[in-house]
């Protein structure tokens, strides 16, 4: 039965069959499949060169808070920092506090053992009061009063006395000038008869007498001279004697002001040997604890107030021209999930240098800031933050994504997206962020423009969004 109904199928097939006309209508042209194949191949050609639309990333034009800000990294330091150092030279004992430790005004923070200083101001007090007793010596050599007076009033008998000697000689001479004039007039008269030869004769003895008078008047008058000059020079050499301590007095006198100085300066040095803190605070570090030799100006503990931090950002000196003190300063990465705000409160005047991670030299300024707002966790001295500084906001502005601009020629152009192709357009743009471009004129809110443009696309070009 299988095999009858099996040579039954195939012989439906049988082509003896089917009619002959029939056979003959459905015979088709001998060129068909070539025809068929070619139409084929065109289709295939025509797709696989057809341009299929760019896969793009689109963003929009929006209209909203557009702020341009300086980003940079900073710390925060506590605004009044104390380091106390060493004011002089000497044996630190250990310091007891620690790092966190608060403490008062005049409270004893460290101390440099005192005896040394002590021993010097001792040999000082000593050498002044040497000083003192030396230069009260200076009046036990000078000459007494008694030998000066006494000086004085010989001086002043051979003074009388060589006058009175004087007194004689010129007595003397007065009477000898005479008798020479009486002697010459007689000398005249005697050979004219008018006077004795005798006459003549004893008016020439008075002359020879008082001559002889004269000599001995000023050979007596010597002696008188020579004991004024003796008298005047004792007295002299007195005087001197009297002043010549006077450098002594001085030398001494000098000695005692640099000694007294020396010794103000030794008190003071051993006064400062206990070190006070200058404010209340808290200690923020303590370089070593541990008892050493110090010399004056070694740092030896940081004092501040925790609580009273500033912000010092370091930014580029291009950047730091344009802010300005009052601008805000959204503060992150600070260790907390919020961020914090602060304002600028000063730009320092000074740049200084700075080698980059990739080597190269910058120079920078530190901007310091206030924090506004007080930290659910309290931050510390010298923690890291990031800040970025609102530099220029606007709360209602147009803004592109920075993604979508790139130059044509000098200016800035974009591609807008308008039913599914792409249009070049050109635009103007003002202030710019990190994310986004404030746009001046060009574009209007809720335009699409493609970011990240390609070298594919071209006006009129096709895309597809991703």
């Amino acid at each position: 039965m299988a095999q009858v109904q099996k040579n039954t199928a195939k012989s439906w097939f049988r082509p003896k069959d089917i009619p002959t006309q029939a056979v003959r209508r459905l015979r088709l042209p001998h060129w068909l499949p070539y025809g068929l194949a070619g139409l084929g191949i065109t289709i295939l050609v025509a797709l696989a060169f057809r341009p299929t639309p760019i896969p793009v990333d689109v963003g929009t034009v929006t209209t909203g808070p557009l702020q341009v800000t300086v980003d940079a990294e900073g710390q925060t330091r506590v605004k009044d920092r104390y380091v106390v150092s060493a004011p002089v030279d000497g044996r630190l004992l250990r310091i007891d506090l620690d790092a966190g430790d608060p403490v008062q005004t005049d409270a004893v923070v460290a101390q440099i053992d005192p005896l040394p200083l002590d021993t010097r101001v001792r040999a000082a007090q000593a050498r002044l009061q040497q000083l003192r007793a030396e230069l009260t010596g200076v009046d036990t050599q000078r000459p007494k009063p008694e030998a000066l007076a006494q000086t004085n009033a010989r001086l002043q008998a051979t003074q009388a006395t060589q006058q009175a000697t004087a007194a004689e000689v010129e007595e003397t001479r007065v009477a000898l000038a005479q008798a020479r004039r009486d002697r010459n007039r007689a000398q005249d008269l005697e050979p004219r008869g008018a006077i004795s030869r005798q006459a003549r004769e004893t008016a020439e003895l008075v002359v020879e007498r008082l001559w002889l008078l004269y000599a001995a008047d000023v050979k007596r008058s010597l002696p008188a001279i020579a004991n004024v000059a003796a008298a005047q020079e004792a007295l002299s050499l007195l005087r001197e004697e009297q002043r010549d301590p006077d450098y002594l007095e001085d030398a001494y006198r000098a000695q005692i002001s640099g000694v007294e100085a020396e010794l103000a300066n030794l008190v003071d040095e051993a006064r400062r040997t206990t070190i006070a803190a200058p404010i209340s605070g808290t200690v923020l570090r303590v370089p070593d604890e541990s008892a050493r030799f110090v010399q004056a100006g070694d740092p030896l503990i940081e004092l501040g107030n925790p609580g009273e931090l500033e912000l010092v950002i370091d930014v580029l000196s291009t950047d730091a021209v344009q802010i300005k003190p009052g601008d805000q300063i959204i503060v992150e990465q600070w260790g907390g999930a919020d961020s914090l705000a602060a304002t600028i409160c000063y730009i320092e005047p000074a740049a200084f240098t700075e080698v980059s991670a990739l080597g190269v030299e910058e120079q920078r300024v530190n901007v310091i800031g206030t924090l506004t707002e007080s930290a659910a966790d309290p931050l510390g001295d010298r923690y890291r933050i990031e800040a970025r500084i609102v530099i220029w906001a606007d709360e209602n502005a147009l803004q592109v994504p920075v993604s979508a601009l790139y130059r044509c020629d000098q200016d800035w152009c974009v591609f807008v997206v308008e039913d599914e192709r792409v249009q070049p357009r050109e635009i103007s743009i003002d202030h710019r962020s990190t994310m986004a471009a404030e746009v001046t004129s060009g574009l209007a809110a809720a335009e699409h423009v493609v970011l990240h443009p390609s070298e594919q696309l071209q006006a009129g070009r096709k895309v597809k969004p991703r």
